[in-house]
C-alpha cells in the first residue's frame, strides 16, 4: 500500500502501482524516491510514517517525519519549524552513535517539511512491559547500564533530550541493543545566554511528557539533570508497569510516592530516589555518577568490612589498592569509598564533617556516603540474623561457600573460587561479580538470576547448568563448557565467548551479538535467541 501525505486527502490509501494519489492527485513519491507505506504515530508537531527508499538496492525501510502542527497560529508554526530543524541538526551531529538513529535526509516539499531517518525495528520498552510485565531489579539495572552511556554521550555533546520515556526507547531486534529515539524536543546547552528571539519562540510551551518531565523542565528551564529525572520515572515504570499518572504524589513536595509499589534493595532504592529528586541541586547531575554507584554496589559490604582493621596498606578484597601515605588521591570510586568509610571511623558523633569531604572526593552528606551508611547498618543486621561473626574469607572452599549460601549470604563478589568443584549446587541469585571462577566445576548447577558480570569463567564447566536470566556482561567465558546449558534470557553482551562450547545450549531471548557467537562452538541443537534451532 502507498500512503498519501497530503493533509487534506479524503482517502490517503493507494495501491503500490500508482504514482499519484487517486483521491487528491498529489504525488506519492516524495523527492522521487521515498514511498510512504503506513502511519506510525502523531505528535503535537508532526506525524511519523514508515516508508521505503526506492532509489536504493533492496528498497530499505526508513522513517519519515512530516511537520504537522496541531495548531495553525504563526508562532506555533515557527516553533514547530524550529523544533524540526533542531532535530535534524541534532541527529546529524550525534547520529553516528550506534544507539541513536542516523539522519538520512532533511528537505522541504510543497511547503511541507520532512525529516528522514534510520528505521529501528524492534519493540519499545512500553510495548515490552505491556506484553511481558514489569522487570526485576536486576533487569532495570541492566537497562540503566545500557542507556546511561547513551545519555552521557548526548549530554557531552551539549544536547538535552527532554522527552525520555519508555515509548522513546526501543529494544532493537537486530542486536537487542537499546536505541534512544525521538529527538524532536531536544535543546542545546548554550555557552552564552539564550537569545531573546529564541525565548520568545519557546517559552509559550513546556516541552516534554507530563509525569516524566521534572518541574524545572515544565517551567521551561531544562538542564541535563532533567533527563536523569525522566530516566528515574522510566525505571519506576519498568519496575511497576504503572505510568506516573497512576501513582500518588506528595502534594507538599511534589515527590512521586512509588516505594510501596516496588521490592528492591535499599541501595538501588536510594539511587532511584536521588534520580527523582525534585530539587535539581540534590539530583544526580551526570549519568556517570549513577553508573559509578551501580558498579560499586557489589563491593560495598566487603569495603565496609575491610575498614574494620586500622592501618595497613595493600590490596583489599575486590582488587583495589588503598591510597598510600603520600597523600595522593585514590584513583577509583571504590577506593574513594574506602577512604570515606575509614575517615568516618576516625571521628565521633559530634557532627563534625569527616575527612571524606576534604581529601577523598566524597562528601559525608553525599548520596554515596548515605548509601554506605545504610548498607553498613543492613549488613550488621544480616550478620546478627545469620550468626555470621567474621568477614567471609576471600578464598573459599566448596563446602564453606555452600554453608555461607545456606545461611543467606549471597555476595561473593571478587572472591577467589578457582577450580572449586560444585556440581549440581543451588546458588541461584548469588553475586559473583568480578570473581575468579577459573576452571570451576558447576555442572548441572542452578545459577538462575546470578550475577557473573566481569567474572573470570575461563575453562569453567557449566555443562547442563540453569543460567536463566543470568547476568554475564563482560565475563570471560573463553573455552568454557556450556553444552546443554539453559541460557534463556541471559545477558551476555560484551562477554568473551572465544572457544566456548554452546552445542545444545538454549539461548532463547539471550542478549548477545552474532559476532560473539561466531567465536563460539555451536551445532544444530543450539537454540538461537529467536527460539529457532540450528547452526549460526
Amino acid at each position: 500500500m502507498s500512503y498519501c501525505l497530503s493533509p487534506g486527502c479524503p482517502n490517503p490509501h493507494n495501491s503500490l502501482q500508482v504514482s499519484v494519489c487517486q483521491a487528491c492527485g498529489a504525488k506519492l513519491l516524495l523527492r522521487d524516491r521515498y514511498r510512504v507505506m503506513q502511519t506510525l504515530g502523531q505528535g503535537g508537531f508532526g506525524a511519523t510514517f514508515l516508508a521505503i527508499d526506492e532509489s536504493l538496492p533492496g528498497q530499505p525501510n526508513c522513517v519519515i517525519k512530516q511537520l504537522r502542527p496541531s495548531a495553525t497560529a504563526p508562532h506555533v508554526l515557527d516553533m514547530a519549524r524550529e523544533l524540526f530543524k533542531r532535530e535534524a541538526e541534532t541527529l546529524g551531529r550525534i547520529g553516528n552513535h550506534p544507539q541513536v538513529p542516523r539522519l538520512l535526509d532533511y528537505f522541504e516539499a510543497n511547503q511541507e517539511f520532512y525529516l528522514v531517518q534510520e528505521y529501528v525495528s524492534g519493540s519499545t520498552l512500553q510495548q515490552i512491559v505491556k506484553k511481558d510485565g514489569p522487570l526485576t531489579e536486576l533487569g532495570v539495572k541492566h537497562f540503566l547500564s545500557e542507556i546511561l552511556p547513551v545519555l552521557e554521550y548526548i549530554h557531552k555533546n551539549r544536547v538535552i533530550h527532554r522527552d525520555i520515556k519508555p515509548a522513546n526507547i526501543i529494544r532493537r531486534a537486530q542486536d537487542h541493543k537499546l536505541v534512544l529515539i525521538d529527538f524532536g524536543a531536544v535543546k542545546y546547552q548554550q555557552q552564552s545566554q539564550t537569545s531573546h528571539s529564541e525565548q520568545t519562540a519557546f517559552t509559550s510551551y513546556a516541552i516534554g511528557t507530563p509525569g516524566f518531565a521534572p518541574p524545572e523542565q515544565m517551567a521551561m528551564r531544562p538542564v541535563p539533570a532533567s533527563d536523569i529525572y525522566a530516566l528515574g520515572v522510566t525505571c519506576i515504570y519498568l519496575l511497576t508497569g504503572k505510568s506516573p499518572k497512576d501513582l500518588d504524589y506528595d502534594p507538599t513536595t511534589g515527590e512521586l510516592l512509588w516505594k510501596k509499589h516496588v521490592h528492591i534493595s535499599d541501595h538501588f532504592a536510594k539511587v532511584i530516589e536521588n534520580m527523582l529528586e525534585v530539587s535539581v541541586k540534590r539530583r544526580y547531575q551526570k549519568a556517570e555518577k549513577i553508573l559509578n554507584e551501580l558498579d560499586l554496589e557489589p563491593y560495598l559490604e566487603s569495603l565496609e568490612k575491610s575498614m574494620t582493621k586500622q592501618g595497613g596498606t595493600g590490596r583489599k578484597p575486590g582488587g583495589y589498592r588503598e591510597p598510600d601515605s603520600s597523600g595522593g588521591s585514590p584513583s577509583s570510586p571504590a577506593a574513594r569509598a574506602a577512604m570515606a568509610i575509614r575517615s568516618r571511623q576516625r571521628f565521633d558523633s559530634s557532627g563534625i564533617q569527616s575527612g571524606a569531604g576534604r581529601g577523598s572526593g566524597i562528601d559525608s552528606r553525599s548520596p554515596l556516603s548515605s548509601s554506605l551508611k545504610n548498607r553498613d547498618n543492613s549488613a550488621g543486621r544480616r550478620r546478627e540474623f545469620t550468626g555470621e561473626k567474621s568477614k567471609i574469607p576471600v578464598r573459599l572452599d566448596a563446602d564453606s561457600l555452600q554453608t555461607y549460601y545456606a545461611k543467606g549470604v549471597r555476595d561473593f563478589a571478587a572472591h577467589d573460587l578457582n577450580s572449586l568443584s560444585l556440581p549440581r549446587a543451588n546458588l541461584a541469585g548469588a553475586n559473583f561479580h568480578q570473581a575468579n571462577l577459573n576452571k570451576i566445576n558447576l555442572q548441572g548447577a542452578i545459577l538462575s538470576n546470578t550475577d557473573f558480570g566481569r567474572a573470570n569463567l575461563n575453562r569453567a564447566n557449566l555443562r547442563d547448568t540453569n543460567l536463566v536470566k543470568a547476568y554475564m556482561s563482560n565475563a570471560d567465558l573463553e573455552a568454557a563448557d556450556l553444552r546443554g546449558a539453559d541460557l534463556s534470557s541471559a545477558y551476555l553482551l560484551n562477554a568473551n565467548l572465544r572457544g566456548a562450547n554452546l552445542c545444545g545450549a538454549n539461548l532463547t531471548g539471550a542478549k548477545l551479538t552474532e559476532e560473539q557467537l561466531a567465536m563460539a562452538r555451536t551445532n544444530w541443537m543450539t537454540i538461537r535467541p529467536s527460539g529457532k534451532r540450528g547452526m549460526w
